[in-house]
């Protein structure tokens, strides 16, 4: 259920929750949110007679901080076997419901019938629904398509740009980018977040070709490019690419995302890619998951002939999350930063989401003791209320 009309009349919201994880364990149970922030935390806080303050009862609940998934086919992905394998798109109450309060729209392999103004569209759209949204300009395809005809002007001119993406790798339906064309459009981006005070991440899409995280490595390596300018996506597709995703990251202190696949096929699944990754020594505040969620989940035979799809879904990445809080993997204060914290330092949205304190937004998932999601406050409104 969509909620937040009946809030718009109240200038205030105090939820009194049962605990609150900021990722770290406060010993605040109260949070009072106004104008779209958190403006107190605090046990047993006052409320004002006669102020509008709505007051949410929830000792039941914990409150952490709102999820955020950096790669959402908004506008719906596919394409690989005609325009009948279109995915669809996503709604905002499929959004809010899974605990996420702000999403990264991209395109993939089909950057012809989709385009950067749909989805930009898309991504206004959810905005006006509640959500924070934004997007990555680009496609798969290199040269990227773009909304301006320039990425800079992209990056510098759009406020929902914050990214360059999924520009795929190391797949038989990329562009097959020479290391000279990936180094050009990783240090546009840069340059033209840089106009606008954007992180300005490219996103890169990783197949299962022989060449790997290779063209990552030679970028690195070969340019005075950051490596918290990049972020490989897909690192779990097979147990080889992971193992060479944890080599990556360890050389490079760089930041890894790993994919929510509902069915991983001979890749591993997210709760296995991430258990394995801190096996190797990967750092947890270096790993990130995601949904590909509304994105094609393609099946090509040998010769790279298309033989069927499925749509891929955001419910295996919050299963997979809460199974590496249930099964002790990680606990609870280091498991929300591969969904909330950990993203959105990647994104360079850190200086307001992905922690619960003063003066950030209001983006807020309740929890039960079973880790589901059964609330989320989104600028300080409730999206999605489980009733």
């Amino acid at each position: 259920m969509m909620a937040g009309n009946e809030q718009h009349a109240q200038l205030m919201t105090l939820l009194r929750v049962g605990g609150i994880f900021s990722p770290e364990r406060l010993e605040a149970t109260d949070i009072l949110m106004a104008g779209g922030k958190i403006i107190a935390l605090g046990q047993d806080l006052d409320v004002p007679t006669g102020w509008p303050i709505g007051v949410v009862e929830a000792r039941h609940l914990i409150a952490v901080p709102a999820f955020i998934d950096q790669h959402v086919h908004v506008t719906g992905g596919g394409g690989e076997g005609g325009c009948g394998t279109r995915c669809p798109e996503i709604s905002a109450q499929e959004i809010a419901s899974m605990g996420i309060a702000t999403v990264v729209g991209v395109l993939g392999t089909d950057g012809i019938s989709r385009s950067p103004a749909e989805l930009l569209a898309k991504v206004r759209g959810l905005a006006a629904e509640g959500i924070s949204a934004y997007m990555y300009t680009g496609a798969y395809r290199v040269p990227p398509p773009t909304l301006t005809g320039d990425l800079q002007r992209d990056l510098a001119w759009i406020p929902e740009v914050i990214g360059l993406g999924e520009i795929a790798i190391s797949d038989h339906r990329s562009s097959q980018p020479r290391q000279d064309e990936i180094e050009r459009i990783v240090s546009d981006t840069r340059v033209g977040a840089m106009l606008a005070g954007k992180r300005g991440i490219c996103h890169f899409h990783l197949g299962d070709g022989k060449r790997g995280l290779e063209p990552l490595r030679r970028l690195l390596s070969e340019t005075e490019i950051p490596a918290d300018q990049v972020i490989p996506t897909h690192v779990n597709r097979h147990p080889a690419l992971l193992e060479e995703a944890a080599d990556y990251a360890l050389t490079f202190t760089a930041s890894v995302d790993v994919t929510a696949f509902e069915d991983a096929g001979d890749g591993l699944s997210s709760f296995d890619a991430v258990s394995r990754l801190l096996e190797r020594g990967v750092p947890p505040e270096r790993i990130t998951m995601s949904s590909d969620c509304n994105g094609s989940l393609p099946e090509f035979d040998a010769e790279g002939v298309y033989i069927g799809m499925k749509v891929a879904r955001n419910t295996p990445l919050i299963a997979d999350w809460q199974r590496l809080v249930r099964e002790d993997v990680l606990p609870l204060e280091t498991a929300l930063g591969l969904i909330s914290g950990n993203v959105a330092r990647v994104l360079g949205l850190q200086a307001h989401k992905g922690r619960l304190a003063v003066s950030l937004d209001a983006d807020i998932t309740l929890l039960d003791d079973d880790f589901q999601p059964r609330q989320t406050y989104v600028a300080g409104i409730c999206r999605y209320s489980a009733q």
